[in-house]
């Protein structure tokens, strides 16, 4: 249970990573990206996700845990939803739920 939970924090975690990435790619030079706070956040937390991975697939098989991964685009979806306003139209609504009922067909 607690790998789920595991599976649960890093799909977060890599969302979240990927929004501050997001911020930091409105550099005009890399001068500017290297002095971006955003890019370390976001590096910080990719890190933090591999991390998790590693773990999770120390004591899970790789083929139930990198399909669960998918998750991630859930939380990218809703995140863009909400901080960087972008609209979410039907398709990626169906996508998103092929990819919810994929994941808990794996898990069974």
């Amino acid at each position: 249970m607690i790998n789920y939970v595991l599976i649960l924090i890093m799909t977060v975690m890599g969302s979240v990573a990927s929004l501050f990435l997001k911020k930091a790619s409105s550099f005009k030079n890399l001068k500017e990206l290297l002095l971006n706070i955003n890019l370390y956040i976001g590096g910080f937390l990719y890190l933090g996700a591999a991390i998790l991975n590693i773990i999770v697939l120390k004591s899970m098989e790789y083929s139930i845990v990198l399909p669960l991964t998918s998750l991630t685009y859930v939380w990218t979806m809703f995140i863009s939803y909400l901080f960087l306003k972008e609209y979410i139209s039907l398709k990626k609504i169906i996508g998103v739920s092929l990819i919810v009922f994929g994941a808990i067909i794996i898990v069974l």
